[in-house]
């Protein structure tokens, strides 16, 4: 290998080289930044800092960090610069919100759930009924044996806790629970009014109709229409609450209020709305059989629509401080009220 020259002052591209001061010295600068560094540092650590960070021995991997009042004493330094700013308590433990119990789907529409022992036994003594199972408890079985009832099914043997489950932990279901298909009730079209009828003007709560229902099941009104929406389904609660009357009393479902009024209208029926403002007393109109009530929701009462289709609004008359009454109360006293008259 050939040996090559080397020029000190001169580049290997022919140039000059610049030569650099104080080449192979230690700089200056560079002690004196350090030496200003500690200074800084160790008048911090006199000022406040009670050890320096280089001090404090490491914390083994795993182990957990001291609590606040084992950190140092710089927290208390802390708090009395900022006396209104208290130790922070311990964060509770979340609770957390229950969720409201929703009953399961079906796997087929149709299908109603009824409990109870009143709405139970009715539905089984009901030729129209088809049931698709029948749950009971061994106390409920007992006694639908003692009952003397031709069951249409045989009896499933269920727990309480399995009748909850599809009924909610909340239901009086006695130990006796059907499912079976939803009876087919009349068109307003089919009806014959030859007495009282009972209208619901979108009644919402499934207890008051199911308590409208037993009222109706004991004056003996031959059908009760409500409307296909804002009203609810005949099952569960409502049929609870209706303690059998949906096995004695024709349910009308139908799509618009107004023209159903005008079909009864059309049969020689004569219709009054109730509502608290009505012109006059019930007690004080005359009134004629064939007759239908209209009971508005509770609230906003009649709607507008329905006042103007009805023949006239009248209102029950109470001599106490408080001049409304809940719906069901209401419509059992329009009842009584309607009854003896048309029957006079």
């Amino acid at each position: 290998m050939r040996k090559r020259d080397f020029d000190g002052g001169k580049s290997g591209h022919g140039h000059e080289a610049k030569a650099r001061p104080n080449a192979g010295r230690p700089e200056r600068h560079d002690q004196r930044h350090d030496q200003r560094h500690e200074q800084r540092r160790d008048q911090r650590h006199g000022q406040g800092h009670d050890r320096p960070n280089d001090q404090r021995p490491p914390r083994p991997r795993g182990e957990e960090r001291p609590a606040a009042a084992e950190r140092g004493p710089h927290r208390d330094k802390f708090r009395q610069h900022r006396p209104d700013r208290p130790d922070r308590p311990e964060r509770p433990e979340r609770q957390f919100k229950k969720k409201p119990w929703r009953a399961p789907a079906h796997e087929r529409d149709g299908i109603v759930i009824l409990y109870g022992w009143h709405a139970v036994k009715a539905a089984l003594e009901n030729p129209a009924r088809r049931f698709h199972r029948l749950l009971a408890t061994e106390n409920a079985t007992h006694r639908l044996a003692e009952s003397g009832i031709a069951l249409p099914v045989a009896p499933t043997p269920a727990s309480a806790q399995d009748i909850e489950a599809l009924v909610g932990p909340d239901a009086v279901h006695q130990g006796i629970l059907a499912e079976a298909d939803a009876l087919e009730g009349p068109s307003v079209e089919e009806l014959e009014p030859q007495r009282l009828v009972l209208v619901l003007d979108q009644i919402t709560d499934p207890q008051n109709v199911g308590a409208i229902l037993r009222s109706a099941a004991a004056f003996a009104v031959e059908a009760v229409i409500i409307t296909a929406r804002h009203s609810p389904e005949a099952t569960g609660l409502l049929a609870k609450a209706a303690s059998a009357a949906l096995e004695h009393v024709p349910l009308v479902t139908v799509p618009n209020l107004a023209r159903a009024i005008e079909v009864l209208k059309d049969k020689n029926v004569f219709v009054i709305g109730l509502d608290s403002t009505g012109e006059t007393d019930l007690a004080t109109v005359p009134l004629r059989a064939p007759l239908a009530l209209v009971v508005g929701a509770e609230g906003k009462g009649l709607r507008q629509l329905t006042r103007t289709h009805c023949d006239a609004v009248a209102r029950i008359a109470l001599p106490g401080k408080i001049a409304s009454l809940n719906v069901s109360n209401a419509t059992v006293l329009a009842l009584f009220v309607a009854s003896g008259r048309i029957a006079s």
